[in-house]
């Protein structure tokens, strides 16, 4: 008996990537507008969403017998549906411990309880042997991971997370914990330098990085991380969205970039 919603419409794109990893693409039907994971998705699927909006007529028209969006940003999304009488799944996922649950969660629902864990496990070791590889550093770098440039927003939960067990420090762990972008502004550049970050990583939320834009800043000629050319992109599509893209290619790069930097400083 297959068992699990048949017809599935992602409003964001890790569902969407998890479950063409796990062999369940045919389930779905319609996908996020921002999908590029996998590229696949973009061919075989119907784009029916952004983040903050979503085309409800043509969602309804597929017929899907569950919507699977993210966070409470969707939740006016998700009531149109829901009055439409379809069924809704909103995860709300901002930690690591949170992007498994809802892994396996989504797992569970297509039937693939089984191999979902297998996954998890083969992520959740790879990530202990990130953090035993980091206890062996004499010091770790300080990390400002900006999220946006005007106004600058530092890191939210998950990447902060990410960047601990990568080997770094966050340089605002106090505002990691802040689910809205706009709790985690930085009103003051100068806050920034008095972190005295040793990396800066931009990943400008779908924008491109531009380290020139970041070398022009007013007083950034003396930071740590400029002078040594320490600063990087890494794409928001692998450590932005809270899924399978950011506990393996986001964090590879974190790791990649914090171990580089240590051994210039062994």
């Amino acid at each position: 008996m297959n068992l699990g919603p048949q017809r599935i419409v992602c409003l964001t794109e890790e569902p969407t990537e998890w479950l063409y990893l796990l062999g369940e693409e045919r389930r779905i039907v319609g996908i996020s507008g921002y999908t590029v994971r996998p590229p696949q998705a973009r061919i075989d699927k119907p784009r029916v969403s952004a983040f903050l909006s979503a085309k409800i007529d043509k969602i309804v028209a597929l017929k899907p017998d569950c919507v699977i969006g993210f966070s409470d940003l969707q939740a006016d999304i998700a009531s149109q549906l829901i009055r439409a009488g379809v069924q809704v799944t909103i995860f709300n996922q901002r930690s690591v411990a949170e992007i498994f649950s809802m892994l396996y969660q989504l797992a569970a629902m297509v039937g693939q309880a089984e191999q979902g864990m297998q996954r998890i496990k083969a992520m959740q070791q790879r990530l202990t042997d990130m953090v035993q590889a980091a206890a062996t550093l004499k010091r770790r770098p300080r990390v400002y991971f900006e999220e946006w440039y005007d106004p600058h927003i530092s890191a939210i939960a998950w990447v902060s997370e990410l960047i601990g067990i990568a080997g770094g420090d966050d340089c605002f762990p106090e505002l990691a914990c802040q689910p809205m972008g706009k709790d985690r502004i930085i009103a003051d550049g100068a806050d920034i330098l008095a972190r005295r970050p040793d990396i800066v990583l931009g990943s400008w939320c779908g924008r491109r990085f531009r380290p020139a834009h970041v070398l022009a800043r007013p007083g950034w000629a003396e930071v740590n991380a400029v002078k040594t050319g320490q600063i990087f992109e890494i794409k928001s599509a692998d450590i932005l969205q809270p899924g399978p893209a950011a506990l393996t290619d986001g964090v590879e790069q974190l790791h990649r970039i914090i171990m580089a930097w240590a051994a210039q400083h062994a």
